[in-house]
């Protein structure tokens, strides 16, 4: 590395004048980013600090439980099973399957719960199934459909 005096009339030479990295005394063009990461995580701290300042909300006081009587539910509930042989019975009782509407609306009249269990046999068309079903949703009843595998869960799994 030789350095060659210049004088103050002589024309500097386009290589001599980029920076050079070897050159400790030659001006630097990259720009240092240390400082600008610090600002900025300084300006993230700040900002995650005064967040929630910056939240407003109200204040309320909320009534007390004036209602501490809850109405009465339901005891029971309302199972429809269809059989093998087309028997319909809901809770156990017989019901020819044109008096099906009619006895549902009897039943569910009274209840605020009106949700109808059916059960099918599984020989069963279910077509046959959809007229008991047509019938419970005419009365405005909810309809859950019992499956076997329900029943062994409710038997315990066995």
């Amino acid at each position: 590395m030789s350095h060659k005096h210049k004088h103050h009339d002589e024309e500097d030479d386009p290589l001599e004048s980029a920076p050079d990295r070897r050159n400790p005394g030659s001006p630097l063009t990259e720009i240092n980013v240390t400082p600008l990461i610090d600002v900025l995580l300084v300006l993230l701290v700040i900002f995650l600090a005064t967040l929630p300042l910056a939240q407003k909300g109200m204040d309320i006081n909320l009534p007390l439980e004036v209602n501490s009587k809850a109405p009465p539910k339901d005891s029971t509930q309302v199972v429809a099973e269809y059989t093998a042989d087309h028997h319909l019975t809901i809770n156990k009782q017989a019901v020819a399957l044109p008096d099906v509407e009619n006895r549902l609306r009897d039943i569910f009249e009274s209840r605020s719960d009106k949700t109808l269990f059916l059960i099918g046999d599984g020989k069963v068309h279910y077509g046959e199934i959809v007229t008991i079903i047509d019938a419970a949703v005419g009365v405005g009843v909810k309809v859950a459909i019992v499956t076997e595998g329900m029943k062994k869960e409710a038997r315990g799994g066995n």
